[in-house]
């Protein structure tokens, strides 16, 4: 991504957690990612997210989806060499209305139908999150989620290992790549 289109996306990020009264300090203005995911289509397959925290012990996360944003299929696999069965994390909804899609019972009709429905994504049980619900993913389950709204989700898990996540579209970088 351009940088120029990231301070865009920061921004848009910055109006929807003040709309959602979340205070954020300057610094974390400052340094929120906008992950693309390498597909330079931020706003169909991206997320905006503020990391509070993440240590060995737990992470902390502020989450923005936009309208028609989706954060791709992806699972948190074990880490064997660091002895870490992989991130359980728990999602709560903060503003908006979230579409989470796990394994399991496919949901008939399910809500959301994200760019390359038909060959990255294949997980359909849909919990749906509105304010102050929220659902825990267990560590290597197969997920991704979406929305309609401006959402925030707030994450709270074990650590993260972003850059070690496991997509199902083989096309997707975790970490951004910033262009001048």
């Amino acid at each position: 991504m351009k940088k120029a289109d990231i301070e865009i996306a920061r921004q848009k990020a910055i109006e929807v957690y003040e709309k959602a009264h979340i205070v954020l300090s300057d610094e974390e203005k400052a340094n929120i990612e906008v992950a693309d995911f390498g597909l330079n289509d931020v706003y169909n397959t991206g997320l905006l997210l503020v990391t509070y925290i993440n240590t060995d012990r737990y992470c902390g996360k502020e989450m923005v989806l936009l309208p028609g944003m989706t954060c791709p299929e992806h699972i948190h696999a074990p880490l064997p060499e660091k002895n870490y069965i992989g991130k359980q994390e728990t999602f709560r909804c903060r503003y908006g209305k979230v579409y989470l899609y796990v394994e399991g019972e496919p949901t008939p009709n399910h809500h959301c139908h994200p760019v390359k429905e038909d060959t990255c994504y294949t997980v359909f049980h849909e919990i749906v999150l509105e304010p102050g619900q929220q659902y825990t993913i267990a560590p290597n389950t197969r997920h991704w989620f979406s929305t309609d709204t401006e959402s925030v989700i707030s994450e709270f898990s074990s650590p993260s290992f972003d850059e070690l996540d496991i997509f199902t579209d083989k096309d997707i970088q975790r970490i951004p790549t910033i262009d001048d």
